[in-house]
């Protein structure tokens, strides 16, 4: 109990896993393309992006790329089994559970209600990792945030957030629902909204950094 407290003792460190995940978005990078929401209904859990096409001047510099080829998506999100957090998946992830179908589903729903967003403009690729992979999920997610940092997870925050419920409303609206409004959950916000004008600007200058690189 007295010896010497050594930090290297306790980093851990794996070229086998570090190689694991650089195959995981390999895989992922190799998934196809399909419309937003998916066109038929499927079961797992696992890791996704949004990519956009559409005219917006606001994402141009994203559509123009992703129409040469999706290679810059707009989000990176996730669907982990029932109880993940808790520790109580029991292969959930293989047994008739739709958390990745219905999160495409959802946002698909959030970008409709918007009223400067199309959802025929917006594409999406996902990764399902089941039985022991399903453990990786996190990991590839924030492997392929580290990697592309999409503006709706970087910059513009709320994308994915929720119907807080009944009782919750006294919280603002998020970054996202300020620039793209409707949502009928979002607009019950009561608290302070962003600036609509800082928002903006913080969305320029993420594509001039972009640019520049």
């Amino acid at each position: 109990m007295n010896k010497v407290f050594n930090r290297e003792e306790h980093v851990y460190t794996s070229d086998a896993f570090e190689e694991i995940i650089k195959d995981t978005i390999r895989f992922f990078n190799g998934t196809p393309v399909i419309s937003l929401p998916a066109p038929i209904k499927f079961h797992g859990t696992g890791v996704y992006a949004i990519y956009y096409i559409g005219k917006s001047k606001i994402y141009q510099e994203l559509s123009q790329k992703n129409r040469i080829e999706f290679s810059m998506p707009i989000y990176v999100g996730k669907a982990v089994p029932r109880g993940w957090r808790q520790a109580r998946t029991e292969n959930q992830a293989d047994k008739n559970t739709y958390e990745l179908n219905g999160r495409l589903n959802e946002h698909a729903r959030g970008i409709e209600q918007a009223k400067n967003l199309n959802s025929k403009d917006f594409h999406c690729r996902f990764m399902i990792l089941e039985s022991a992979a399903s453990s990786l999920i996190g990991t590839v997610e924030a492997a392929l945030i580290r990697q592309y940092k999409p503006i709706w997870n970087t910059q513009i925050d709320g994308f994915g957030n929720h119907d807080p419920g009944k009782g919750r409303y006294n919280q603002a609206k998020s970054e996202w629902d300020t620039l793209h409004p409707g949502r009928p959950w979002a607009d019950k916000c009561l608290g302070e909204a962003p600036d609509d004008n800082k928002v903006e600007e913080r969305v320029q200058t993420y594509f001039s950094n972009w640019k520049a690189k």
